[in-house]
């Protein structure tokens, strides 16, 4: 009796832990003192399931090195001038080299030295004569490349996860697939041309000057040297219109986002129109502070993804570290230029190769059918047990209802996804919690054909069938494991309430059962066991 009562204080607190957990997703009211103390998540649904976005982005990893050289040319050309090495060109060709051209060969010595010790990540691919002086291609070391490539990979998926958690998407799945490719899933969103808009956007933010005395309508090959022309979007306060325009700007980039640590909507008072407030780390405080002050009544232009958005005269030496971006925004496109400003700039554009959206009401569509198979084959499944094992059969049912409310539980305690395959995972776990009870079952049979009383089958049932159930289920956990590690999408939605539906059938298939079984023959007499 002492162990009876054990075995029922287990039994009732794992049920009570599950209806704790399992209440919030069940709709019902809960009191205001729940949501501090007791768990308030409900089952996640998936994206076959609730509706949702499915994309595979493709990292173009190759301009991440592109960029990165064309960062060390404004470095080179600084180092070149600071050494007195005189050049008339350092440019990246179509192949993706740094060429340097001097007027002579006579400083090339010197130019190796500044290289190797200046630039490591460069290595000297060949120098030669030309009839302009003389020529020297570098490139870049391939280890540097590589690693490159690769974390332009992983600062992508940062960005992108930091972009959606703050967009307010609940239960992203974002993850690496392959080398260049992220995969990512978006539950229950209901607007994937915005969503699109904000992972897809690069959100390189360059603070350039307006190059004075030039005409934006100028022919490219006739514009000075280190001038190119940008577009321009312009708000008209008088008209409440964008005017697109044209306008020449320096090719040095003096301030880029990098330095950003904040971006926030603000409503300008005297247009009543929205624009994006920013704050510079320290660092980006100083450099802004020192620009302004040395290039005052000139023009600074804020450039986004290569618009210029504005051009302000700078009036005086601005300090603090605060800048802001106005023009033609909507409410809802400055708040997510404000998001993408702080998860930070993409370092490399993406591509998506795959898109699929799978609408709401296909998601109730899969749902209703889900439930539907599973109430159809669980009454199938109940039935015959009764049928075919009579009193036994019911302990056998009562036990698979408390293992679908188990599983269910489960799903809510681990904050798991449920999906199309996770409900076909159920349907499984019901027939293999059935099975664990067949095998007890007909072993109880056998040791009563041989002659045995009902309880003293039913320890030899119960005893001789366990370590078959622990077999047979814990291969087929460790198959589930596998899956869940390894696989992607609906493989491990289906692992997922597999595993949990394995835990949750040893335990009602050999604990549950056998305690009213104990209980009926220890506490109530029974004498005879209809099975």
């Amino acid at each position: 009796m002492k162990g009876l009562k054990w075995r029922a204080i287990l039994v009732a607190v794992v049920l009570l832990a599950a209806v704790v957990y399992l209440l919030p997703s069940l709709g019902v009211s809960l009191p205001a003192w729940w949501h501090g103390t007791l768990p308030d998540e409900k089952i996640h649904l998936g994206l076959d399931l609730q509706g949702g976005m499915h994309l595979v982005l493709e990292v173009q990893a190759e301009e991440a090195v592109k960029t990165t050289l064309d960062r060390l040319i404004d470095e080179l050309k600084e180092t070149l001038r600071k050494e007195k090495i005189g050049f008339r060109v350092v440019e990246r060709n179509p192949a993706g080299h740094l060429v340097i051209q001097l007027p002579d060969g006579s400083r090339r010595d010197r130019l190796r030295e500044v290289l190797d010790k200046e630039f490591p990540i460069l290595e000297w691919a060949e120098a030669m004569e030309t009839p302009d002086g003389f020529r020297v291609v570098c490139r870049m070391k391939e280890k540097e490349a590589a690693h490159i490539r690769q974390l332009a990979v992983s600062q992508a998926l940062e960005t992108i996860r930091n972009r959606i958690d703050q967009f307010g998407v609940s239960e992203p799945d974002i993850r690496p697939q392959g080398e260049n490719r992220i995969l990512i899933q978006l539950p229950g969103i209901k607007d994937p041309k915005r969503a699109l808009d904000l992972i897809g956007k690069t959100a390189v933010l360059e603070f350039r000057l307006v190059a004075e005395g030039v005409d934006p309508r100028t022919d490219a090959a006739a514009l000075p040297a280190g001038v190119k022309i940008y577009p321009m979007r312009r708000f008209d306060p008088n008209t409440g219109r964008t005017i697109e325009a044209k306008i020449a700007l320096k090719d040095r980039t003096l301030l880029t986002g990098e330095y950003i640590t904040n971006a926030n909507v603000r409503i300008d008072s005297q247009y009543n129109t929205p624009y994006v407030a920013l704050e510079f780390d320290p660092q980006g405080a100083r450099i802004f502070e020192r620009i302004t002050g040395e290039n005052v009544k000139k023009q600074l232009a804020i450039v986004l993804d290569g618009v210029v958005y504005s051009a302000p005269v700078i009036q005086e030496k601005i300090s603090g570290g605060r800048a802001s971006i106005t023009g033609s925004f909507t409410m809802e496109e400055a708040r997510d230029l404000a998001i993408v400003l702080r998860a930070g700039a993409l370092p490399a554009p993406v591509v998506i190769l795959e898109e699929r959206t799978v609408g709401p009401s296909l998601g109730a569509d899969s749902i209703r059918k889900g439930f539907l198979s599973m109430v159809v084959g669980s009454v199938a499944v109940v039935l015959f047990m009764v049928l075919y094992y009579r009193f036994s059969g019911i302990v056998a049912d009562v036990a698979l209802i408390l293992n679908v409310l188990l599983i269910m539980a489960g799903l809510a305690a681990f904050q798991a996804t449920l999906t199309l395959p996770g409900i076909a995972g159920i349907i499984l776990t019901i027939g293999m919690a059935v099975d664990a009870n067949v095998l007890i079952f007909e072993r109880i049979r056998e040791e009563m054909r041989a002659g045995k009383t009902p309880k003293a089958a039913l320890d030899a049932g119960y005893s001789r069938a366990t370590l078959t159930i622990l077999d047979a289920n814990i291969t087929t956990l460790i198959a589930a494991l596998v899956m869940f590690q390894f696989g992607t999408g609906p493989v491990k939605g289906f692992a997922v309430t597999l595993s949990i539906g394995i835990v949750a059938s040893l335990f009602t298939a050999i604990v549950v059962t056998r305690l009213i079984f104990d209980y009926l023959f220890i506490e109530r007499r029974m004498r005879t066991l209809s099975i």
